[in-house]
């Protein structure tokens, strides 16, 4: 099946409208030209600093995220419609999360297996009858968007926990804007520069009751270490608000404090990175390091905002996306204006024996897995891959899930050999406060830049893309 290419649709000589001025772009720019600044956007990459890590990689410990020069974009049309979607889509996290950890009407109810949700590894006992300061418990989410043809986009899954990226998606439309101010004049391209105070309001306006009109907010990293470092430094940076470790707060009277050099410091909202089980060795790992003792009873108390709030790790459970158009229905009444991608739950015995027999054509996901590992993708897998896999399924179906192969869009991409088609996925960030919902036009378009490749992730040798929204 000929995938949509977002340049020329399904014609390979075609053109869509939109893409008009990048097609004339590219037919006017020599490869010698396209691959100078390329050149010159990984070294504006490199002085800033902005790398991630690779767990496991003893030979890469820092890697460049490779960017792309050309473009993604939406239509305007396109936008409002993928927008209204995202916003049922978070609108519903957050009333499953608000139910889950309360009157848990949905289990009730039998929308969804009670056990898939009371037995999973990321549901909190601690949130139960706790809950988030004005029921909001998905502050900040990435929702992986894929398109399959003209009209159709798919929510691939769900990043409710601590959702990274953004970083790329306001350094790459920097870079564009630097080094091809000629293309981006020829548009009406919606702004995305916005983001860092759409996200501070976000998150001030989420503050406890009785915090006053300024709140303070701090960003809590595990440290210089982590995968997304660069990240943690370069929003605190923007949000012109402290970045603090777990050592750099304490907790008094069941209230969160940061040290200065001035005495300790009230702190009324925590936007942390990273996970649950690191947050308070009182009641989660003992062991951990990497946060702050107390803290759990700092919120509890409701003196504390932690966002995104602790439990929310549940509704990026894949298993549990798979009953998102059905928490749609129950929570909104509406039907789901985005659409899953049709999955197969592995635990149900009948999934398990399609699933079982189709392992050639499906893709398999681990259900709690992330960043493309843990996946069997089926038509680019050795006969050897696919019986490894299948004994996996055979000993903890439960563990997974399926999904068909999508002919994920492509995107024209620079690449050695020149400019050709790569699959492509977009995450759109989703911001949700006490006063509204903001949502960046646009977000973080990955590629796959091997060819043929159906994995955009980083660590797994994706690049980035700007994406533009145009405005007309």
């Amino acid at each position: 099946m000929t995938p949509f290419d977002e340049m020329t649709g399904l014609t390979p000589d075609g053109v869509r409208g939109l893409y008009t001025e990048v097609k004339r772009w590219l037919d006017t720019t020599p490869p010698e030209t396209m691959a100078a600044r390329r050149a010159q956007a990984e070294l504006f990459f490199r002085r800033i600093g902005i790398t991630f890590a690779v767990y496991g990689d003893a030979d890469a410990a820092e890697r460049l995220i490779p960017f792309d020069m050309i473009p993604r974009i939406i239509s305007k049309p396109e936008w409002s419609q993928l927008e209204k979607g995202l916003k049922q889509r978070v609108e519903t996290l957050n009333a499953f999360l608000s139910d889950i950890y309360g009157p848990q009407e949905c289990l009730k109810a039998g929308v969804i297996p009670s056990d898939l949700v009371l037995g999973n590894a990321q549901f909190r006992l601690e949130m139960m009858g706790h809950p988030a300061p004005h029921n909001i418990w998905v502050h900040i989410a990435g929702v992986d968007i894929v398109r399959t043809g003209e009209r159709d986009f798919y929510v691939l899954e769900d990043n409710a926990r601590t959702p990274s990226g953004v970083s790329y998606m306001l350094e790459n439309r920097e870079v564009m804007m630097r080094l091809a101010p000629d293309l981006f004049a020829r548009h009406h391209v919606a702004p995305v520069e916005t983001y860092t105070d759409s996200l501070l309001a976000t998150l001030q306006s989420c503050a406890p009751t009785g915090a006053g009109a300024d709140p303070t907010v701090v960003l809590l990293t595990p440290g210089r270490y982590n995968s997304a470092f660069y990240e943690h430094s370069f929003l605190a940076d923007k949000l012109g608000i402290e970045l603090v470790e777990g050592s750099d707060l304490l907790v008094r009277d069941n209230r969160v404090f940061m040290r200065t050099t001035d005495g300790p410091q009230r702190v009324d909202v925590i936007y942390r990175r990273l996970d649950d089980e690191f947050l308070d060795p009182l009641v989660f790992r003992p062991d951990s390091m990497l946060g702050v003792s107390g803290l759990m009873s700092a919120y509890q108390a409701g003196n504390v905002t932690i966002a995104n709030a602790v439990g929310t790790g549940i509704a990026d459970d894949k298993a549990v996306y798979s009953y998102m158009p059905d928490l749609v229905r129950f929570y909104s009444g509406e039907e789901p204006i985005l659409n899953n991608v049709p999955t197969w739950r592995c635990r149900e015995p009948e999934a398990l024996s399609y699933v079982l027999d189709h392992l050639p054509e499906l893709v398999v996901k681990e259900v709690g897995g992330s960043g493309g590992y843990g996946m069997l993708i089926g038509p680019t897998s050795s006969s050897a891959e696919i019986e490894t896999f299948r004994a996996k399924l055979k000993n903890a179906p439960a563990e997974f899930i399926a999904q068909p192969t999508l002919a994920l869009s492509t995107c024209p991409t620079f690449v050695d050999r020149g400019v050709a088609p790569r699959h492509v996925d977009l995450r759109p960030f989703v911001l949700t406060g006490a006063d509204e919902v903001r949502i960046t036009p646009g977000g973080l378009s990955r590629v796959a830049l091997k060819e043929g490749s159906l994995v955009v992730n980083s660590s797994q040798g994706g690049g980035t893309k700007d994406t533009w929204v145009l405005d007309d």
